[in-house]
């Protein structure tokens, strides 16, 4: 049994290895402490007709909401963790968490999405939001709005990756070789903002490779698109791509996103939509990534870095530099919250071991 030098953490998120609640989850054992996680996935099990009703008409409403919570809410009268880290829109609700409160444990939430976006939006949600201590978010733009929901502490945490998961596994053989070699990488859903860009990137004869949601559901991009990936799967289609695309979440109000930390580290070349915090942390043009603000630049940027080999490998290693050697792992993020409530590792952070 390892030494434990952090507080006990109860995580409560989706474990699925491409998912934030995992990355805590490993973040917490790299600082020492005592984990938990409880999969959200319970939350939302049910008949399919009444799921579908509770997503659709009930606002996007967890079927199993208070029985999640009440296992939730058991698990720390017994358990007794100092934190609770919920992940995005978290299925508990505002009685819940004060009943957690009043036990003496410290609620917090990484906001992994915009409780704003239309898509998500949950009422249900929003009417505990003010229940937690701390409130983080990847996203500057939405602050003012959880500041304005009553939300008593508001702090920006930007997305990390976990050196477990992300890191640089090109492909293997030439067999593999030819099966992920293409022009461009993207790994994201189909949104409608997207699915210009994809089409004019297709239009103009440049190799894709698709992989997220429903990207299949479109005839000009069904042809490259490839479904989800697991972390291994994206490890080798990163290191088979000549370059990586970067776009953020419309919807979402993003400035930057999980793949902004993922892709470096798994040593992609990255062409990266240009917003402020993607500036923050690659530095200005062509220092580390290149950027475009328009369909046009991305074009033309593309042609520049496939016509341009030995600069596309100078920038995936400076932007992989930029990221495993700037404190951003899970790890580090978690850390960052820990000290902002108070409670604070004993000891070193042991090294995270990267394969």
């Amino acid at each position: 049994m390892s030494e434990q030098y952090g507080p006990r953490v109860l995580v409560v998120g989706n474990p699925d290895r491409i998912h934030v609640g995992a990355h805590l989850v490993a973040g917490a054992r790299t600082l020492g402490c005592a984990v938990q996680l409880c999969d959200t996935s319970h939350a939302f099990a049910a008949p399919w007709p009444v799921a579908r009703l509770n997503w659709w008409l009930r606002g996007h409403y967890p079927s199993r909401l208070r029985a999640f919570s009440a296992e939730v809410l058991e698990l720390c009268r017994s358990w007794r963790p100092a934190v609770l880290l919920a992940t995005g829109l978290a299925p508990l609700q505002r009685e819940t968490l004060a009943a957690i409160g009043k036990l003496g444990v410290v609620r917090l939430n990484y906001l992994t999405d915009d409780p704003w976006n239309p898509a998500l939006r949950a009422p249900w949600f929003l009417r505990g939001l003010a229940e937690y201590d701390l409130v983080c978010s990847p996203r500057r733009a939405n602050l003012p709005d959880l500041e304005r929901a009553g939300c008593r502490q508001v702090a920006y945490l930007p997305f990390a990756y976990n050196p477990a998961t992300h890191f640089a596994e090109p492909p293997a053989t030439p067999v593999e070789r030819e099966r992920l070699d293409c022009d461009l990488l993207f790994a994201g859903g189909a949104d409608s903002d997207r699915l210009p860009v994809a089409l004019a990137l297709i239009r103009a004869g440049f190799k894709l490779a698709l992989y997220g949601g429903y990207w299949d559901r479109h005839p000009v991009t069904r042809p490259f698109a490839h479904g989800h990936a697991d972390p291994a799967t994206m490890r080798k289609a990163a290191g088979g791509a000549r370059v990586a695309l970067c776009l953020v979440r419309r919807a979402n109000r993003d400035g930057h996103v999980m793949r902004s930390y993922e892709l470096p580290a798994m040593g992609a070349c990255m062409l990266t939509e240009d917003t402020p915090e993607h500036r923050e942390l690659f530095g200005a043009e062509g220092e580390a990534t290149l950027y475009f603000c328009t369909t046009e630049m991305l074009l033309d940027k593309l042609r520049w870095l496939l016509a341009n080999p030995a600069e596309r490998t100078r920038l995936a290693s400076a932007a992989h530099s930029r990221i495993v050697a700037g404190a951003n792992t899970y790890a580090d993020r978690l850390r960052a919250v820990l000290e902002l409530t108070g409670l604070a590792i004993h000891s070193p952070q042991r090294a995270e071991a990267t394969p």
